[in-house]
């Protein structure tokens, strides 16, 4: 097993590009399978997670090519159906759009239950909810879901909690259906905007992605185009967060700042200083900080992504932080790591707080999914010492070339 070894101390300095966002890629790419034709998907993350995705797709029929390093050609028109088993779905919560997708081309697909990171409980009541409300039966049976509808007739569904990936599954199981779907209480994340325009590229009908209300005329046919990922805003947050925490001059290059309005707030309340431009951010801290509370909350509040990572800063912030997860009830794991750093936190239910120490002290530490991941990797830029990570291949999942970046920017980190 791989493990990163960074040796805390060194401020950050430089420009930082940052990747496509990873959320917005793992349902682009399953979405594919709607065009029943050949798509071209640019400005993707070189992460595992589209990886895995594409040799799903192509072990199930479709023509993947990977010409450029951020860029996939594939053609869906020799698919005629979709069953992926556990070996395939296991890896990755993504994986159950090929659910919306292929119900929305073939009436019918089959998916093993999603894998992916443990930070809670992550039901998909809402999906099924949308799914049966088209038209269709769904059926859990040994693991395996599965959904299967004569045709898709489009209603109105309400979701019961604010669903990222309940929005995002009906809207690629509607657009085919017939006549209008409405989706109320819909997520407003800007990889659902994201997605919506690429289903408009290939012919759909929606209307109102980043509202509360999405419309989605249904159509008879959909097809190829050409569609470039918005940048991650959760990569851009950690590169933020990580050089609020290390100290230094950093640029935050090809982001869209509106997105990262929450985390901008935060962190100039920690006294750091973010300069905004078109499609930038320059972080200037001399990693002397002040606490803050946060809370996380559904788009546009502080995303429960970005959590961990803020965690970390605090542990030598001056003073007494609160941080309150919201979202998932399990993603406080990283907490006991940063305690062998020498953080001073208590847990309480889904609150945490953060007494700030003077200095954390490297470790060794392991990474429990992909977002402690990330935090860890703050914890050990600010240490004094030498920390070593393990199970980096939950980071691997959604940080593109982190250690070249870092290394980019001064830090002293390597892989072994």
């Amino acid at each position: 097993m791989e493990k990163l070894i960074i040796k805390g101390g060194n401020k950050l300095h430089g420009t930082v590009n940052i990747s496509g966002f990873k959320n917005s890629a793992v349902a682009i790419i399953p979405a594919t399978v709607l065009a029943g034709d050949t798509c071209v998907i640019d400005n993707l993350p070189q992460i595992s997670d589209v990886k895995i995705l594409a040799d799903l797709l192509s072990s199930l029929g479709a023509d993947v090519k990977n010409s450029e390093p951020n860029m996939l050609k594939i053609n869906t028109s020799k698919m005629r159906e979709c069953y992926a088993d556990y070996e395939m779905a296991k890896e990755l919560r993504a994986s159950y759009y090929l659910l919306g997708a292929a119900l929305g081309r073939f009436k019918k697909a089959k998916v093993a239950y999603p894998g992916g990171c443990s930070i809670g409980n992550r039901p998909i009541d809402q999906h099924i909810k949308g799914f049966e409300a088209l038209g269709a039966d769904v059926n859990i049976e040994h693991g395996i879901i599965s959904v299967e509808a004569e045709k898709l007739t489009g209603a109105e569904i309400y979701l019961d909690v604010v669903s990222v990936g309940a929005t995002i599954n009906i809207m690629l199981a509607a657009v085919m259906a017939e006549g209008t779907t409405i989706i109320e209480n819909a997520a407003k994340e800007p990889h659902i905007v994201d997605i919506a325009n690429y289903l408009n590229c290939m012919g759909a009908d929606v209307r109102g992605a980043g509202t509360d209300v999405i419309k989605i005329r249904g159509v008879n046919k959909l097809g190829g185009c050409s569609h470039t990922v918005i940048p991650d805003q959760i990569e851009a947050g950690t590169y933020m967060i990580a050089a609020a925490a290390a100290g230094g001059d950093v640029l935050i290059d090809n982001i869209i700042p509106k997105h990262l309005e929450a985390v901008i707030a935060k962190l100039k309340e920690t006294g750091v200083q973010v300069i905004e431009g078109g499609e930038s951010l320059r972080i200037i801290s001399s990693g002397d900080l002040k606490s803050v509370s946060i809370k996380t909350l559904v788009y546009p509040g502080f995303p429960t992504d970005l959590q961990q990572p803020m965690s970390s800063l605090l542990t030598t912030a001056k003073g007494t932080g609160i941080v309150t997860e919201t979202i998932f009830d399990r993603r406080f794991k990283h907490i006991d790591e940063l305690k062998r750093m020498g953080a001073n936190i208590k847990v309480e239910g889904r609150v945490a707080v953060i007494h700030g120490v003077e200095k954390l002290t490297g470790a060794e530490v392991v990474a429990s999914d992909l977002r402690a991941g990330a935090s860890l990797v703050v914890a050990a830029l600010m240490a004094e010492g030498e920390t070593e990570i393990e199970n980096i291949q939950f980071i691997d999942r959604g940080y593109a070339q982190l250690e070249q970046k870092l290394l980019n920017l001064g830090a002293d980190i390597r892989r072994e």
